[in-house]
């Protein structure tokens, strides 16, 4: 089989990928994709594609990870499986810096995780063998993905252009004290939007937050966790936990409707609400000056879900009138039917 391009998505979300793949090499390939697999191939005509695609992994809104020059590896004997993998990887032309084992996110493929782990050492080894693992971080880094116990894509990833976790999940503990689960979704955005830099600049006391929708809290409890002082709006009930925090302060109102009364630093949004009306909320306070970033999310509707987003994606350039912002999406994996948008005022 040629070589390809290999993305992991949420299952359920492999059309969506696959056409978000297919633009990026402006339709010059085609895509293998079973639903609810969890992963897409893409082939491009043109086999340069495969290894320096035009899109970059954090432009891709359903690529959970971005795996260049992959090829399929099938019938490994269950003697030796290490060899034909790495003269796989020596067919690549590099040397790397890592190799991750690793399965797409279903229920079936993730059985195969106590094979990876049992597998890993041996493959390292026969990696080593060759001289095709080195301490250098700069270099790519080597994916191994099973679909099975006898077959598998090998491929490389760019580790400044690419998921820094394997399997593109990373890894979250649910906190204790949070309000809801629905934490980790804020907290997994701040990870995969800010850099190191701008989580020290941006998330420290004294700087002010308002999170439209909050109840129960989890969005509100992040923002808290980092010393923001937040205005939680909500005509539900806010965890009791947080209203006796003095840097809460709970409003009872319509999140759509409400307008701070002077400018804060973010504005989070996690309500469920058409995504239209999301999308221009949250465009309309930045560029009326009333936040200076923001996060929300955008419940997207069972069906024409990409469509959805780009109408989304024009509201907020219409709104924002030809200023200039940095907009970044991406369905993360604490999110469900749903992508995530930062959104950042550039002054």
């Amino acid at each position: 089989m040629s070589p390809g391009l290999l993305i992991y998505c949420r299952p359920g979300f492999e059309k969506e990928a696959a056409v978000e793949i297919g633009a990026a090499c402006y339709r010059e390939g085609y895509a293998k994709a079973k639903p609810d697999s969890g992963l897409v191939f893409y082939v491009p005509h043109d086999p340069a594609v495969a290894r320096a695609p035009s899109r970059h992994w954090n432009e891709l809104v359903f690529a959970r990870q971005l795996i260049r020059d992959a090829r399929r590896v099938d019938e490994l004997p269950t003697t030796d499986r290490a060899t034909p993998l790495a003269e796989a990887a020596a067919a690549l032309g590099l040397r790397f810096s890592d190799v991750w084992l690793e399965t797409a996110d279903t229920n079936e493929a993730k059985e195969m995780s106590s094979f990876c782990r049992k597998f890993e050492r041996p493959l390292r080894d026969a990696l080593l063998r060759r001289g095709l693992l080195v301490n250098d971080l700069r270099k790519p880094r080597l994916h191994v993905a099973f679909l099975s116990s006898a077959t598998a894509y090998v491929g490389f990833a760019d580790p400044c252009d690419s998921a820094p976790w394997p399997m593109g999940i990373p890894r979250l503990r649910m906190p204790r004290g949070a309000a809801s689960r629905s934490t980790l979704k804020l907290a997994e955005a701040l990870l995969l939007f800010l850099d190191e830099r701008e989580r020290s600049e941006w998330l420290r006391p004294g700087l002010t937050a308002v999170d439209l929708g909050a109840a129960p809290g989890g969005w509100t409890w992040q923002l808290v966790r980092h010393g923001l002082h937040v205005t939680a709006v909500d005509n539900g009930e806010l965890d009791p936990r947080l209203l006796a925090d003095d840097r809460v302060e709970h409003i009872r109102a319509d999140g759509l409707a409400f307008k701070p009364k002077r400018p804060v630093d973010w504005l989070v949004c996690d309500m469920v609400e058409q995504p239209a009306r999301v999308a221009a909320c949250v465009a309309g306070w930045l560029a009326e000056g009333r936040c200076a970033r923001a996060i929300c999310n955008l419940k997207l509707p069972m069906k024409k879900r990409s469509e959805e987003l780009e109408r989304c994606r024009d509201i907020i350039d219409d709104a924002l009138g030809g200023r200039s912002y940095r907009l970044a999406m991406k369905q993360l994996y604490h999110d469900r039917e749903e992508v995530t948008v930062f959104l950042q005022s550039r002054r």
